[in-house]
């Protein structure tokens, strides 16, 4: 065990900053206003016993006695005639399915209130993004369009459909183009009437846009081996992996699919069978990939084609033109990774994130020689869901530009926004006599257009996705629509006088045939679908695929891209897409915006990411503003200096800087997407930079990584390597650690039935928040925008610690902070660790001993329990937890004008879970262990007259975790699953030494990790 290792949040932990001291020492993060309570009549009337504890516990804490306002009255009619398939009080589930991944919907009373991921599901197998949790609360969003417009008016359906009729014939007879630019299609009942719009229109052509885009890949496999496709990774085969800027567990292709694949072989089973994976990483900007990988490599992304045609050499024992030796760090690991790839052939794999074509013809090349398809790479069964063409769309602005497009149709796309030349082409579409946007908000692209057409919401809808070759997910609405909206394909369908124009209709002729291919033809079929959500076909067989290229001609793309890069002065930058709003397409999801964006843990914000090395040199500091001037397009954005960022480099997120999202996203961060370039038919992600200072005052980020303290306490993260835990588990799990003698104050509980508990293993959390939004969706969790989360206020139950260490220490030697920070001063060689932190639900728990009106109590059940009604807002139980995991609510965040928050509106107020109390201003709340639903899975067995079973009760973060890193259950079974996992030897408790008794075990971070590959 790394014992002697020292980990820390951020840097102004690690450097023990003035500000950092000083915030640390409150047990807020700012002075209690004391002195405005006790002005005026604050303490001078009549004040009966429990206002008076308001008074002087929560009142002093957030300035005013309104928290004992009279609540108010609503009326309620019950139902006169009661919908059968609907019981107030019990929810309903249906299936459906989102970006490719089968989910299930919970309904009360006819609303969704929540998304879960269908165990079905072959993809995420119950697991699913932060994204697809977060897409129900897009629904009641009272910023989407409540019906169709036109010329910027309200319009009626009718009247649109007429209009946009009689525009098509007379664009038709007049010769002219007609284009649908659609986001990537990978839905088999919207290809079909797509078909049969162009058959209606023969002049018309769909145009596939994605403003993060895989063409390099789709083009290279075409180049390559005859086949336009996307292949189907199976990390979980891989024994190897090396990748090149490949985030394949954050924004890259299928996110949860790639994530509960990867931890397949770095969990419990793969350790003890000594068949841990190895994983080396090569990137500029620090991913959620490459802080979890066994090695990380920074490089420029001049640096990553040379990197890649190095590799080639050593695996082929060749010489391409364009190697060349890069660092000694680089070239080393290079020689390291080619080793270790030709050692495991057959069982290897390397992805790479570039959208240059030559880049991954390379990269094919590589697979080629390793033997990796049929194995770890599948090109029979491709995926489906990503389908841009970048060369076809810049051909459409030429057409716009020349005048020969009469109508354009945008299709869950916003080019005006994402579009590098976003001028170019709002000037161009003003020559455009219909332009038609099926937008659910009026966006940037949709307010350009005479008619917005807006979609339904997809849990409003019907329809069906094909993420994968052969595996086909239906799509079924779960409430009424809830403004007057209408599906797009049912407008295409109109539109084109289609003998089918209902919807409904086609989605079931299109399912006929899918029905029958699976074996299960008819209504009993329908029917089946409808229940599982899911028709997986057989795979198709393995081809043969012979690799055949000109590898001189593209190394030599390669190089001269590589030099176009490294322009003297100048810094790299790079572009890239987060893991919170993605694209932009959910920059209007409150959820999202406040979810901490996984490595840097900023949120409401895009950044410059800089190497520590990098700001020295050019005389920046953290949250100072810069002029970033690329491709003629300059934006001021503030630094943050993130260890493992290659030097002379920056990252900056897409997604941001939206200007028509809504309420939520407009005018957050600045749009990153002008700094992207076209370049050998796809778009280009790096460009050299130049950078100033813009002379501006240096902000404060709304970042959460410090926010909770443990006030130098060390015994916080157990990390080891694979090689010394198989030599010795004990010795690696206790090495630096003294045996001490501990002392119970309490008597031990005395649990009768059950004693709920949880293991969560550090080797498969990767760190991606989706178990921060599932808890948010499930228990009320408000948002409280970016203000307050700089006041250290955000109210998440759980969160994501992520701590930095530095690699290349002596373990056996006492490391001081400033022995440490001057042995390694530029901060690229460094390690991260995720661990989600919540209540731990102690035993001997010490925020129950000091609240004074025992509103935090401990159940037979081994959970500690809040009791809202109690609480008066003392604050003493935050100060007495040592995990610093409760949080106080120092205003009404529903209903408070002050934070704009999304639940003030009646629609969006339809999301809360009406099994969760909301809290008001002056409760203390904290993770409850999904108590609803343990009370739910115990009412259940009840009633069935048996035990609850291991595993039919899962807490919220358990159940959308793509990598089952969290496991919840009844120690009080010996058999259960959680019981076996705090068995394992990897287990130990946060600060175990305070033997408060913590319910929550963590399973150690293992690396596959050497000497030889550390010091590479």
């Amino acid at each position: 065990m790394e014992s002697n290792k020292k980990y820390w949040k951020g840097l102004e932990e690690l450097n023990s900053t003035p500000e950092f001291v000083e915030l640390s020492k409150h047990e807020f993060a700012e002075p209690v206003p004391i002195e405005e309570v006790l002005s005026g009549n604050g303490l001078m009337g009549k004040t009966p016993r429990r206002n008076f504890l308001k008074t002087v516990g929560f009142g002093i804490g957030a300035v005013s006695l309104a928290a004992c306002q009279k609540a108010p009255v609503y009326k309620s009619i019950p139902y006169l005639i009661k919908p059968e398939e609907v019981t107030p009080g019990v929810s309903n589930y249906y299936v459906s399915s989102h970006e490719g991944y089968a989910i299930l919907v919970k309904t009360r009373e006819g609303r969704p209130i929540k998304v879960e991921g269908n165990p079905a599901d072959i993809l995420g197998r119950g697991g699913v993004t932060a994204q697809v949790q977060a897409s129900v609360l897009n629904l009641y969003d009272a910023n989407r369009l409540k019906g169709p417009m036109q010329d910027g008016g309200d319009a009626g359906w009718a009247g649109v459909d007429s209009f946009v009729k009689g525009e098509l014939t007379a664009i038709k007879a007049g010769g002219k183009k007609i284009r649908v630019i659609a986001s990537s299609i990978h839905s088999p009942s919207t290809l079909g009437v797509l078909a049969q719009f162009t058959a209606a229109y023969p002049n018309s052509k769909v145009i596939n846009y994605e403003p993060v885009s895989y063409t390099g890949i789709i083009q290279a496999n075409q180049n390559s081996f005859g086949k336009a496709v996307i292949p189907h990774y199976r990390f979980d085969n891989a024994d190897v992996i090396v990748s090149f800027g490949a985030d394949f567990l954050g924004s890259w292709l299928l996110q949860a699919e790639q994530m509960r694949q990867y931890v397949a072989n770095r969990k419990n089973e793969a350790i003890e069978g000594k068949k841990m994976s190895r994983h080396i990483q090569f990137e500029s900007g620090m991913s959620i990939t490459g802080s979890n990988a066994d090695v990380r490599v920074p490089l420029k992304p001049s640096e990553e084609g040379i990197a890649l045609i190095n590799l080639y050499n050593a695996v082929a024992n060749t010489t391409l033109p364009g190697s060349k030796k890069i660092s000694t760090v680089i070239d080393n690991a290079v020689i390291l990774a080619a080793k270790e790839l030709a050692a495991a052939r057959g069982r290897a794999l390397v992805v790479s994130g570039s959208n240059d074509v030559a880049c991954q013809v390379l990269v094919n090349a590589i697979n080629s020689l390793l033997g990796s398809y049929g194995t770890t790479i599948d090109l029979d069964n491709p995926v489906r869901k990503f389908a841009g063409n970048d060369a076809e769309f810049v051909e459409f602005v030429n057409e716009l530009k020349r005048g020969e497009v009469d109508a354009v149709f945008f299709m869950g796309a916003n080019p005006v926004y994402s579009y590098y030349k976003s001028k170019e082409l709002t000037d161009a579409l003003k020559k455009v006599r219909l332009r038609v946007s099926f937008a659910d908000y009026n966006d940037e692209t949709a307010s350009l257009c005479n008619i917005v057409a807006p979609a339904s919401h997809y849990l409003e809808s019907w329809g069906d996705e094909n993420a994968v070759e052969g595996y086909y997910t239906i799509i079924q609405p779960t409430i009424n629509k809830v403004y007057n909206t209408r599906i797009a394909e049912e407008s295409l369908l109109n539109w084109a006088n289609a003998p089918v124009k209902d919807y409904y209709t086609f989605v079931r002729n299109t399912w006929n045939t899918v029905l029958t291919q699976a074996g299960t033809p008819g209504e009993a079929g329908w029917e089946k679908l409808l229940q599982n959500g899911v028709v997986k076909l057989a795979d198709k067989p393995k081809g043969a695929y012979t690799f055949s290229h000109d590898l001189s001609a593209v190394a030599q793309t390669i190089l001269t891209h590589s030099n176009d890069l490294a322009q003297g002065n100048k810094i790299e930058l790079q572009v890239y897409e987060n893991g919170t709003v993605k694209d932009g397409r959910h920059a209007n999801n409150p959820w999202l915006q406040e979810l901490p964006e996984p490595v840097s843990k900023v949120t409401w914000d895009n950044f410059a990411a800089m190497s520590i090395t990098t700001a020295k040199k050019l005389g920046y500091e953290q949250g100072d503003i810069i002029t970033i001037t690329a491709n003629g397009y300059s934006v001021n954005l503030p630094v943050l200096l993130q260890p493992g960022q290659a030097q002379n480099t920056i990252s900056v997120a897409v997604g941001y800087g939206r200007s028509k999202s809504g309420k939520v996203g407009d005018g957050v961060g600045q749009n990153a997407y002008p700094f992207m370039s076209f370049r050998n038919g796809t778009f280009q992600c790096a460009v050299a930079a130049d950078i100033k200072s813009a002379g501006l005052e240096r902000i404060e980020f709304a970042q959460t990584q410090t926010h909770h303290s443990y006030e130098g306490r060390d015994s916080i993260i157990k990390e080891t390597t694979l090689k010394e835990f198989l030599a010795s588990p004990s010795k690696a799990m206790k090495e630096g650690e003294e045996d001490k003698k501990t002392y119970d104050l309490w008597n031990d509980y005395q649990h009768t039935g059950y004693n709920w508990v949880m293991a969560i293993d550090l080797n498969a959390c990767t760190g991606c928040g989706a178990c921060v939004v599932a808890c948010s969706a499930e228990n009320n969790v408000p948002v409280v925008g970016r203000d307050e989360v700089r006041r250290r206020r955000e109210m998440h139950w759980i969160r994501i610690d992520r701590y930095y260490s530095f690699n290349g220490e002596n373990n056996n030697e006492e490391v001081t902070r400033e022995k440490q920070i001057d042995k390694l001063t530029n901060y690229d060689n460094v390690s991260v660790v995720y661990q989600p932190m919540l209540c731990q639900h102690c035993d001997h728990a010490p925020c129950e001993t000091v609240c004074p009106v025992l509103a935090t109590t401990h159940s037979s059940e081994g959970l500690n329990q809040m009791t809202y009604n109690r609480c008066v807002g003392t604050r003493y139980c935050a100060n007495n937890c040592p995990y610093k995991v409760r949080r106080f609510n120092w205003f009404n965040y529903w209903n408070d004008s002050r934070f704009e928050n999304y639940l003030q509106n009646d629609y969006t107020e339809l999301v809360l879970n009406p099994d969760v109390t909301t809290r008001f201003r002056g409760v203390m709340e904290k993770c409850s262990m999904c108590a609803q639903r343990i009370q739910a899975g115990k009412l259940k067995a009840k009633m069935e007259k048996r035990p609850v079973k291991d595993g039919e009760i899962k807490v919220a973060c358990q159940q959308t975790c793509p990598a089952n890193a969290i496991v919840f259950g009844n120690a009080m079974d010996p058999n259960s699953e959680v019981s076996k996992a705090l068995k394992s030897e990897r287990t130990y408790y946060v600060l175990e030494e305070l033997d408060v008794k913590p319910g929550i075990g963590y399973q150690a971070k293992v690396r596959n990790r050497t000497t030889e590959t550390t010091e590479a």
